[in-house]
């Protein structure tokens, strides 16, 4: 497969600290979602990170509030964590990496591909890492997916099914009719990055958006990626009562499938025609252990990038390539 290569770097993040001191990371903003998780993650991590800071319109308790300036201006900061609204994120990452700081910015990135393209390239020139926050990436099925693929458990991939969606509030459903991509751009942006990660970048991309209302709202989103001997198809609904629990990611293949249901749960169907390691040929189903966390595994593996200890597994080639699928998956590109 075309992947393996790529994903011969993917690795299991253990949570233990490397190093004897600390490294300095600061948070610009507060708007994204995954904000105050992100921010958890880092504050836990103390054998790791030192926070010094967060700027945005609301802070927490017990951090310092400071200005995007006296953040970037800080002794020794390494890195910084964007959690701005997606307007404003792409621009932020670029001022944090023309100040010379590792940046980890929460997804999507962007609203325009050459704004991302040009910021990621820029970071690359400068020998700096940006993270995306795909935290799929880190969980321990999709570990355990991403192994079971470069090893050649599966054999041929042949087909990727996906699904991320939710009952949207009021809130999010304004926030997602404000995007032109809609709710897939916000939220099956993870989905894209897991199966791009296995596949790479697809030929084509189909997109498809069927709203629910009468505002016409893209709640309700579909997309085909198509490859040489394989389609992915990813679903994003952001109009279903029990789209949590129905979210997944099937991997199915010449030689085995890997289903994980709920996306983040743990939980594994797996299938095999031949034994594979300590899995027995045929069906079998188990739960892997999820931490409680769902952050703190991008930021382990971010302080071993930033100690130079490793490389991140996802390079700009892969990010840049995630950011334009997606926008072809939401319909705003062609």
């Amino acid at each position: 497969m075309k992947r393996r290569s790529f994903l011969l770097a993917c690795g299991s993040t253990a949570f233990a600290a490397s190093g004897s001191s600390t490294l300095r990371i600061g948070q610009i903003g507060t708007e994204h979602a995954h904000a105050a998780g992100k921010m958890v993650a880092m504050r836990s991590l103390t054998e790791l990170w030192e926070v010094v800071g967060v700027t945005g319109p609301k802070g927490y308790e017990g951090l310092k509030s400071m200005s995007v300036e006296e953040l970037l201006a800080t002794p020794d900061l390494k890195a910084v964590a964007v959690e701005t609204t997606v307007e404003a994120s792409c621009e932020m990452a670029r001022r944090c990496i023309e100040a010379g700081k590792h940046v980890h910015l929460d997804k999507p990135g962007a609203l325009k591909h050459d704004e991302f393209k040009s910021m990621r390239l820029e970071a690359e020139k400068r020998g700096l890492t940006v993270q995306m926050g795909y935290m799929l990436r880190y969980n321990p099925a999709f570990e355990l997916l991403f192994q079971a693929v470069r090893e050649g458990w599966l054999g041929e991939i042949t087909e990727i099914d996906a699904a991320m969606g939710k009952l949207a509030d009021p809130g999010t459903r304004k926030k997602i009719a404000d995007l032109e991509g809609g709710g897939l751009f916000e939220l099956g942006c993870h989905v894209i990055d897991a199966a791009m990660t296995i596949l790479g970048k697809p030929a084509s991309v189909t997109a498809f958006s069927t709203p629910t209302g009468s505002d016409s709202v893209k709640d309700n989103q579909m997309a085909v990626l198509k490859y040489a001997n394989a389609t992915a198809v990813i679903r994003c609904n952001h109009a279903d009562p029990f789209g949590g629990p129905r979210r997944r990611f099937n991997v199915s293949g010449t030689e085995g499938t890997f289903e994980i249901v709920p996306l983040e749960s743990g939980k594994v169907n797996l299938s095999l025609t031949q034994v594979r390691g300590a899995y027995k040929k045929g069906s079998q189903s188990f739960q892997l252990t999820v931490p409680k966390d769902r952050y703190a595994a991008e930021f382990v593996d971010l302080a071993k990038v930033v100690r130079g200890e490793k490389k991140l597994a996802w390079d700009a080639t892969h990010d840049i390539a995630v950011h334009e699928t997606v926008l072809r998956a939401a319909g705003v590109l062609q």
